[in-house]
């Protein structure tokens, strides 16, 4: 009897883990004090060369800074500049670039908020699927080498517009439709070591590898809604990292019995599944259907990897709660920010 105390006391103690193999994960709960709660959406998130964690929200505070534990350290922006947030990418020169989609812009800022650059005109949208910039913009991405700028416009257009690093717009390619080279809700944009641009095609459930020129290189399948995507181009196996919606949502939130049954299966996602640049699957992490236990996930939406190889995800979970909530808040916080924490596997083999 004492030997079984003892036990279940370990299982109690362990840490809750995800993934397999190599990459193994410790899900951190609780993690991230912020100063109002969880009371609203995180869009995105970027990590800086301190280790500080940037959670661009849809608060009154756009900007919230906290340390790698989740401590609260500062905050910045408004909601006339930033009324919708939806992605982060972290300059190589120390810079953050933000991308509003009700704003219709791609901000360039230093880490403390002052912004040293804007593409597109604040508030005033192009015309919808015109193929002119922006309607709508979702993320940018930028060249290793050159400095320029691939900004994907999803919401409203199904293009990827390429800049100079100094803002003057190159040129643009792709169009609606779910044929190679063509999208439906281009949500997320990313650059390897190599300059190769990977879009994140959010309801054609793929990405697409182009050339910076915008050639179709790649298409990779099996996933579900494509939404936060992130390379570690600074790792030496250059993983991507892809946060993934449900595919259950075709059930939607007025179809209760058929959300409850498919979301049981617990494979449909939300999950966040990691990649190598060749297109293969490495691993599922929080592939346990939507729902609020620590090892599941609400709403992928924004991801980023720390030097350690910790994994960052922001989720739009505010949103999502409101929308099987028949569009009423929810009746309490909800999770919008998740630290998994990579697990070192160590060799013990004979010495």
């Amino acid at each position: 009897m004492t030997e079984a105390i003892v036990n279940q006391a370990e299982i109690e103690l362990m840490p809750l883990q995800t993934g397999i193999g190599e990459y193994i994960y410790e899900v951190i709960e609780n993690w991230g004090k912020l100063p109002d709660g969880w009371t609203y959406d995180v869009a995105g998130v970027g990590i800086d060369a301190k280790n500080r964690v940037y959670l661009f929200n849809r608060s009154e505070r756009p900007m919230i800074i906290v340390d790698a534990d989740g401590k609260f350290l500062h905050s910045w922006g408004d909601k006339k500049t930033f009324p919708n947030a939806h992605a982060v990418t972290m300059g190589p020169d120390g810079s953050i670039w933000l991308t509003d989609t009700f704003d219709h812009t791609v901000r360039k800022c230093t880490l403390e908020g002052e912004i040293l650059m804007t593409i597109g005109t604040p508030g005033k949208p192009a015309p919808p699927m015109s193929g002119k910039p922006f309607y709508q913009c979702t993320h940018v991405a930028i060249h290793p080498h050159t400095g320029e700028l691939f900004i994907s416009d999803g919401y409203g257009n199904a293009k990827v517009h390429k800049y100079t690093p100094d803002g003057r717009l190159l040129y643009s390619w792709g169009e609606p439709g779910n044929e190679p080279g063509q999208f439906h809700l281009p949500h997320n944009i990313c650059t390897d070591r190599d300059g190769y641009v990977y879009v994140a095609d959010r309801h054609n459930n793929r990405v697409q590898v182009f050339t910076a020129n915008g050639r179709l290189e790649a298409i990779w399948t099996g996933m579900a809604l494509p939404c936060g995507m992130f390379i570690d181009a600074a790792s030496p196996e250059q993983l991507c990292y892809i946060g993934e919606l449900s595919s259950a949502w075709w059930t939607g939130p007025g179809s209760q019995g058929f959300w409850n049954i498919w979301n049981g299966a617990r494979t449909m996602g939300p999950r966040v599944s990691i990649y190598s640049l060749d297109g293969r699957l490495r691993a599922k992490l929080c592939d346990n259907g939507q729902g609020e236990e620590p090892d599941q996930l609400m709403a992928p939406h924004g991801i980023a990897v720390a030097p350690n190889g910790d994994i960052y995800v922001a989720e739009v979970s505010w949103t999502i709660s409101k929308m099987f909530n028949r569009g009423q808040p929810p009746p309490r916080p909800v999770k919008n920010a998740v630290k998994l924490a990579k697990i070192e596997r160590v060799n013990r083999g004979h010495h």
